[in-house]
């Protein structure tokens, strides 16, 4: 199993949790990036720099996450693309696309992304808190177990 990771999006905490998470558990954690990051020296995690341009590393992602992975993102559009095939997909504040919501997630993301553009809401998401930080290891937990269970 791979956990794979949207690097440019992904808090720091939600990064170094999965990175532990990889450490006890034994399994390959690559960050995919548009532009060079620091990466975490253990040998489980390799980071991936991929041209720069739009859903450059979305594309990536999408052609390389096999069923059987995790990949940890932000983008609702992405997350869709990945459930379609059959890659489990869960956000750095630990709610996880699946065929059930992607529907109504993509459509509030879409309401959202109509009503910044006609300056009727602004900013975005709060900042990741400990409260996220817990959601998120909590799902990334139990996804994992999943995932194991359903390994050849």
């Amino acid at each position: 199993m791979r956990v794979w990771i949207d690097a440019d999006a992904c808090p720091r905490a939600a990064r170094d949790l999965v990175v532990k998470f990889a450490l006890k558990r034994k399994f390959e954690v690559l960050l995919v990036a548009g532009q060079p990051q620091v990466r975490p020296a253990f040998a489980c995690v390799r980071l991936i720099v991929v041209p720069s341009g739009p859903d450059a590393a979305d594309d990536y992602l999408v052609e390389h996450a096999l069923p059987g992975d995790l990949v940890i993102c932000s983008d609702v559009p992405l997350a869709d693309r990945l459930v379609k095939r059959g890659v489990a997909a869960l956000d750095p504040r630990g709610r996880e696309f699946d065929e059930r919501n992607m529907g109504e997630r993509l459509a509030v993301r879409n309401l959202f992304t109509d009503l910044r553009e006609q300056g009727q809401v602004g900013g975005g998401q709060a900042a990741y808190g400990d409260r996220d930080r817990q959601a998120f290891a909590n799902a990334l937990d139990r996804l994992l177990n999943a995932l194991a269970r359903k390994a050849p």
